[in-house]
């Protein structure tokens, strides 16, 4: 999915060059994740929010269709979306240093009665950055955002908790991702042109051990 508002679906099976599906989006593509193959979600402009159903039949072309197109509970552009790990809800950060905890009941995925909520984050008094990347825990299912302050935050989404802020980095946090058994944290730091062209440290990238009490959920008591 790109700035062309298109999804493109593609299948190894088929002639190179030709995507197997093609899905129009309300507006360009920010930010995309995909759950168990089988769903895909995209963030565009216009603040929508776009649930993509994909389905890969063995003996027939795939096919991919938006099963849900809904406009996102934060005011302000989405930055980066990820599926909880359960594929249950949303996470979603925006330009404005806040982040929304979203469900999925109207395509009949229960939330166990769990209601959407946001919540302000990457600020230092009155400055607002915005929320760059998010990755899930693939164990506890907290979570962990980057942001343009050049601060890690590991969240308890569901319990509404914040966990941890890891020491500084010297530029923007890019992107994020845990390990398999979230053990390690891999941090991309490169600025992301916030502020426009100057001068600014290099891009980096690094691996970080990661405790179990910095992303362990805590009691909702």
């Amino acid at each position: 999915a790109g700035w062309d508002r298109n999804f493109y679906l593609w299948d190894s099976r088929m002639s190179p060059g030709r995507a197997a599906s093609t899905v129009k989006l309300p507006g360009k593509a920010f930010s995309m994740d995909s759950w168990d193959g089988r769903r895909v979600v995209v963030a565009t402009s216009g603040r929508r929010t776009c649930l993509i159903d994909v389905r890969m039949p063995v003996e027939e072309d795939a096919s991919a269709d938006i099963v849900l197109d809904r406009e996102s509970s934060l005011k302000y552009q989405t930055r980066t979306v990820r599926f909880f790990p359960d594929g249950s809800g949303l996470a979603m950060g925006s330009i404005e240093g806040r982040v929304a905890i979203e469900f999925l009941d109207e395509i009949g995925i229960d939330s166990g009665g769990k209601k959407k909520y946001a919540f302000k984050c990457h600020r230092a008094g009155d400055t607002v950055y915005p929320v760059n990347a998010i990755a899930f825990h693939p164990r506890h299912g907290t979570f962990a955002t980057g942001g343009c302050d050049g601060t890690v935050v590991t969240w308890d989404g569901l319990n509404k908790k914040k966990l941890t802020t890891l020491p500084k980095f010297a530029t923007s946090i890019a992107a994020l991702a845990f390990n398999r058994d979230g053990t390690e944290l891999a941090i991309a730091s490169s600025y992301t042109f916030e502020e426009g062209e100057r001068e600014h440290p290099r891009d980096e990238i690094f691996v970080r051990e990661i405790l179990d009490q910095e992303c362990k959920p805590k009691s909702s008591k």
